[in-house]
């Protein structure tokens, strides 16, 4: 387990340094009063989610504004939560980002909700069955939570990415044709983005992956404390 432990910590400072995880960097971009006035000339945040969802084709989805909440799309409920985002000028990519969630494939979403909590249940249960030194065979029971977490870490993956990336150029077209802003104005909005981007896919890729070596380093540590 000490080798795990050691392989797993090591595995996750290489992805920070090669990712180049930054998150002050990535809150620097974030506040820029510029380009917050601009987006403060925009619609409130639930008209432009149904705008961009009539131009999805997808106008079915349930709308809910709480501001205690992150910004989300729930596929079971298929419902967009908008959370506070409160005069961040990112808010039109990251409704858009939602609205996009909102038509992927419907089973994969529903796969990625049940085993996303399939996932953390079984983390939570080994995790209290070691802490009462009740687990047996902990290498097959960690082999299964990497195997839980690898298949979480491909669907979560290929839902956020493939919503990533075409974020910027649906919020672009709504930008664009909503025709509030002039070019010049459009241009270093749509330039905002793909900064704020270019740090910040990069960070959500790392948070996904580390989730499941945090898990893996929490389990290690027990079991070896466990064992001394």
């Amino acid at each position: 387990m000490i080798i795990i432990l050691l392989i797993s910590t090591i595995f996750l400072l290489i992805m920070k340094i090669v990712l180049k995880i930054n998150l002050k960097d990535l809150k620097k971009l974030a506040d820029n009063q510029k380009l917050n006035e601009y987006t403060k000339k925009f619609p409130k945040n639930k008209e432009i989610c149904q705008k961009i969802l009539k131009k999805l084709g997808n106008e079915k989805v349930e709308i809910e504004e709480n501001s205690k909440s992150a910004t989300m799309y729930i596929a079971i409920t298929n419902k967009i939560i908008i959370g506070d985002l409160k005069e961040n000028y990112s808010r039109i990519q990251t409704i858009a980002h939602e609205c996009l969630h909102s038509i992927q494939d419907k089973r994969l979403q529903k796969f990625h909700f049940i085993i996303s909590n399939i996932y953390l249940i079984y983390f939570i249960v080994i995790i209290i069955l070691e802490l009462i030194n009740k687990l047996p065979s902990r290498n097959i029971y960690l082999i299964i939570l990497l195997i839980l977490g690898s298949i979480y870490i491909t669907v979560r993956n290929y839902l956020e990415n493939d919503a990533m990336i075409k974020a910027k150029y649906l919020a672009k077209e709504y930008i664009e044709e909503e025709r509030i802003l002039k070019k010049e104005e459009e241009t270093e909005l749509i330039n905002g983005y793909e900064k704020i981007n270019k740090i910040g896919i990069p960070i959500s890729n790392f948070q996904i992956w580390s989730d499941l070596i945090i898990k893996v380093i929490i389990f290690c540590i027990i079991d070896i404390i466990q064992s001394a």
